[in-house]
């Protein structure tokens, strides 16, 4: 590419960053336009030294002009797309370690440097924590409003396993991957205003609740009663290479969409993709909740568990 092509940067300005697979908005601290090799990376071309904004002092580095973006409104979408579909496809209760842990190769090269404002190990490590624990209090909640008619679901699914000793049958249909395609082509069809980024954003928000599910249902959407049933479709299921999305159904995703808010705070997701996560969920639940008649069981449609299943479960 000639130099004509290559964007330049001036010291303060504010652009976005690649930093491993994601884009993160940075400032340029300092310009390299020298010939040859850089020292630090071993490439030719413009360099830029960059602070990541709100990233300690200790992750700053040299990068070379090929990993900058201007600050732009298209690029700032490209952004949090790519933020939004790795955050809701990681592990939620993972989600925090890895984001600190973003870019291994700089914080090995940092490491070993020495400490240039006078503190000791001790002294930074304090610091560090105070200033994560400010960041932890600035981040954005989710906030996701139940309508009254998914609260009497959830209260008579939770009083049709746990007091009536009753079972969803599964697999059920429509399964929760098939309740996740419906409101994306809804979405896609009717492309309601009150959405951002539709084409951008949707796909990394169905992906990554269809993920949530896949990972959060053995470890926390099941009632004790109902355990000995997940052993058994999940080993029938895992045999056929298949995921839990594609057995369970909406009485457990509308378990999972409660817990939203919790999982979304183990995460380090920035206020703007917390925000649109929070206007698609709300149209996902307002969107269920008008065709709840065919996406959920009547209650007289539970399985009764034998007397069997209800002496393994409590073994």
């Amino acid at each position: 590419m000639s130099n004509s092509n290559v964007e330049q940067y001036a010291i303060n300005e504010k652009a976005l960053c690649y930093h491993g697979p994601l884009i993160y908005e940075a400032k340029i601290l300092k310009v390299h336009n020298a010939q040859g090799p850089h020292p630090v990376t071993g490439q030719e071309g413009a360099h830029y030294f960059v602070h990541y904004k709100g990233w300690k002092q200790t992750w700053d580095e040299w990068v070379p002009v090929s990993r900058l973006m201007k600050m732009t409104e298209e690029n700032m979408k490209i952004a949090r797309s790519l933020h939004l579909g790795t955050h809701l496809n990681s592990d939620p209760k993972s989600a925090k370690g890895s984001a600190k842990g973003a870019g291994g190769s700089a914080s090995a090269n940092v490491k070993g440097a020495a400490r240039k404002d006078g503190t000791s190990r001790g002294q930074k490590r304090a610091r560090d924590d105070v200033l994560d624990s400010q960041e932890e209090s600035k981040r954005t909640e989710l906030k996701l409003e139940m309508p009254e008619a998914m609260k009497v679901r959830l209260v008579d699914d939770w009083e049709a396993v746990t007091k009536n000793n009753q079972l969803v049958s599964l697999p059920r249909q429509p399964n929760v991957k098939q309740i996740l395609e419906e409101f994306e082509a809804y979405v896609r069809r009717e492309r309601p205003a009150s959405l951002p980024d539709i084409d951008a954003l949707l796909p990394s928000i169905i992906s990554g609740l269809k993920t949530y599910f896949d990972k959060a249902l053995g470890k926390n959407l099941l009632y004790r009663f109902e355990r000995p049933q997940y052993a058994n479709i999940r080993e029938k299921f895992d045999a056929e290479g298949k995921e839990m999305s594609e057995a369970y159904g909406a009485e457990h995703f509308l378990r999972m969409l409660v817990s939203l808010p919790q999982m979304v705070a183990a995460a380090s997701l920035d206020p703007d993709t917390v925000n649109s996560l929070g206007l698609y969920s709300k149209a996902l639940v307002e969107w269920m909740v008008r065709e709840r008649a065919r996406l959920f069981l009547n209650m007289e449609q539970y399985d009764q568990a034998s007397i069997q299943y209800q002496n393994l479960s409590r073994s």
